[in-house]
């Protein structure tokens, strides 16, 4: 098996051989890494400052896949496992000897460049035989509306008789500006999907795999659910899952705004020169890190020990709040029993200590049921919560969270409906989330917040968190509820 990475510089300060930085492989050295049936290499047929192309080769060993015992056994005939197009075609162990070889790279990491790990970088990728079940057009499909141009040229069955026709084989060549990042990960999901067949038993770890790969860009692909099917196999539980989890995230990936051209952000380029102390830029943090960092921040003015997340989902916030010393008690609800299992999974619970454990309570509860173990608590956070809650459920919402568990402090936060104009991926009228039931203007959040007051002694402040608009305000808006003294 066998492709390319190569990239081109006109800048003198940032050759093309940065690419080595990049991959985490020196150019003047190849290298060698044995994985699951066979040997990977990686090798530079050209490295100049102008041009700079990273080879992958991977040489498989067929008998001892097999008895590895990661052979597919239905090839159709006795030596089916052994003779196959495996040692030649990229498939899943190409994936998997990519993610081996730079598994840093993957996640977007290099220190000694990190301006251009996080920049868009002019990339070319050659394949020459790719299986594709469905032929050139789904490849076309598949990697056009992630920003690669694409040449899919089917393989003939044999050059020299064409009336047999093309081969499930095509000879893909990619060209495009991305992130090497993103590009890797592309490259780390479809080729299995395009192949339609993996090399190993699918199973609940390939979840976490494919969202993982996924991050940025396969919630809002177009093709999203055929690529989650062919990932896992088509195994439909495992693709359900998925496939939920990715219509979560596609609510975040709408928030993500970038305030700067990261085209723009080359080491060494006039825009942005290099910092002879050696400092580095970093890419802006999207609205859901803003989010998170605000509500911590209030909490941390608020006082108190024991804090629950009301509507944890995958504990993102809660991880944030057991870091935190002050905290004595953390509690983490969910109504989803799957969202409380990825919290779980998150947080890592089984391997916390005793004492990290007894500061956990991980449980699953409705924000519009009364609920007596989230009674005594500091402080509780509904943090892109209500949106999801049908408006006729939102008095029984208040009864349970103010009117019943009474915590000292309540910091809610929801979406600017008038901000959604400023979303160029959102269409009028549509909703960032496709499970909300409403977004409220500025107007209709502080009506409810006022009634919420007047009904459970509470007093509210409001405040914006993301960039403000003059016009349209902060994307999200936040509001502060704090218990009155009775009299």
């Amino acid at each position: 098996m066998f492709l390319t990475i190569a990239t081109r510089s006109s800048v003198p300060e940032v050759p093309a051989t940065d690419l080595g930085f990049l991959l985490h492989k020196n150019p003047a050295r190849p290298q060698s890494l044995e994985v699951a049936g066979g040997t990977a290499h990686v090798l530079y047929p050209e490295a100049t400052a102008e041009r700079c192309t990273a080879a992958v080769l991977l040489e498989v060993d067929p008998i001892a896949l097999v008895r590895s015992g990661r052979g597919r056994s239905s090839e159709g005939f006795t030596l089916g496992q052994y003779v196959n197009d495996r040692p030649y075609a990229a498939s899943s162990l190409l994936a998997v000897a990519l993610g081996k070889l730079f598994r840093t790279a993957m996640n977007g990491r290099c220190d000694a460049r990190p301006l251009l790990a996080a920049a868009a970088i002019p990339l070319e990728i050659h394949i020459p035989a790719l299986p594709c079940r469905g032929g050139a057009p789904l490849a076309e499909r598949f990697f056009a509306p992630l920003g690669w141009t694409v040449d899919a040229r089917p393989i003939p069955l044999d050059p020299e008789i064409p009336t047999w026709g093309d081969s499930r084989y095509v000879d893909l060549h990619l060209t495009g500006e991305l992130r090497l990042a993103d590009a890797l990960n592309h490259l780390y999901v479809l080729m299995p999907v395009l192949d339609d067949a993996k090399h190993y038993w699918v199973d609940t770890d390939e979840i976490d795999k494919l969202i993982r790969a996924g991050e940025g860009w396969l919630a809002t692909h177009p093709d999203k659910e055929l690529i989650t099917r062919r990932y896992l196999a088509h195994r439909r539980n495992l693709t359900d899952t998925a496939l939920d989890r990715l219509t979560e995230s596609e609510g975040e990936l709408l928030e993500e705004e970038p305030t700067t051209e990261v085209g723009d952000d080359l080491p060494g380029s006039a825009a942005h020169p290099v910092p002879s102390g050696g400092g580095s830029a970093s890419t802006p943090p999207s609205l859901a890190a803003q989010r998170r960092a605000t509500v911590l921040e209030v909490l941390r003015e608020i006082g108190g020990h024991r804090v629950g997340d009301l509507g944890c989902g995958e504990g993102v916030l809660v991880a944030e709040l057991l870091k935190d010393g002050r905290y004595d008690q953390v509690v983490a609800t969910d109504v989803s029993s799957r969202a409380l299992a990825q919290a779980e999974k998150r947080l890592r619970v089984a391997e916390m200590s005793d004492r990290q454990r007894e500061r956990l309570r991980l449980f699953q509860s409705s924000v519009t049921y009364a609920d007596a173990r989230l009674a005594g608590l500091d402080a509780v956070v509904l943090m892109e919560v209500i949106e999801h809650v049908d408006p006729e459920r939102l008095p029984a919402l208040g009864r349970a969270v103010f009117g019943v568990a009474k915590p000292g402090a309540v910091v809610v936060t929801t979406p600017n409906a008038e901000y959604n104009v400023r979303f160029e991926k959102l269409s009028a009228g549509a909703f960032r989330h496709p499970d909300h039931r409403f977004e409220w203007t500025r107007g209709e959040f502080g009506e409810w917040a006022a009634g919420v007051c007047a009904a459970y002694g509470y007093g509210v402040e409001f405040r914006p968190v993301g960039p403000v608009d003059d016009e349209v305000g902060a994307p999200t808006q936040l509001a502060v509820f704090r218990k009155q003294e009775e009299v």
